[in-house]
């Protein structure tokens, strides 16, 4: 598979999630993992999320920016490793705000409180699904022939 074809699938697979798990770096050095709703994709290297400034979150990633983002959808599974960018672009706030964000977000996109969250990808491992008739049929499979069920395509791609 060449890498457009590799970064088509993780796209698919991305496309496809409605909450995505972003994990970061505490300020006390302990991992954190918590959901975010998926406002905007258009590539796999870049992914955006809102949040407010005043999270504990936020000044954890300008601390150490360092991030993952996991995906999961019908599709298959992606693991996004990248770097995490707090953005006050008014601009783009506006264009990705919606009811949703209203809901888990006080004040509108003219908040100050409100930013964006700017994942910069560099690399995504992905697992891409046979389905769950294609994941139960190799499972069967694999118990009746004592063989390794096929769960589909797993691969690296840089971004």
């Amino acid at each position: 598979m060449n890498h457009d074809d590799k970064t088509g699938t993780v796209a698919e697979i991305v496309k496809e999630t409605r909450i995505a798990v972003l994990t970061y770096v505490s300020l006390d050095g302990a991992l954190v993992s918590t959901p975010m709703g998926m406002q905007d994709f258009q590539d796999p290297g870049t992914t955006w999320f809102l949040t407010q400034r005043s999270s504990d979150k936020v000044g954890a990633l300008e601390a150490d920016p360092r991030v993952n983002v996991s995906y999961s959808s019908k599709a298959g599974w992606v693991s996004l490793s990248g770097t995490a960018h707090v953005s006050d672009d008014r601009a783009k706030l506006e264009e990705l705000w919606d009811p949703s964000a209203s809901a888990f977000m006080s004040g509108g996109p003219e908040d100050p409180d409100n930013v964006l969250l700017r994942i910069d990808g560099n690399t995504a491992e992905y697992w891409e699904s046979p389905g769950a008739i294609g994941v139960a049929f190799q499972m069967a499979k694999g118990l009746v022939t004592d063989s390794e069920p096929d769960l589909g395509d797993n691969d690296t791609v840089n971004l």
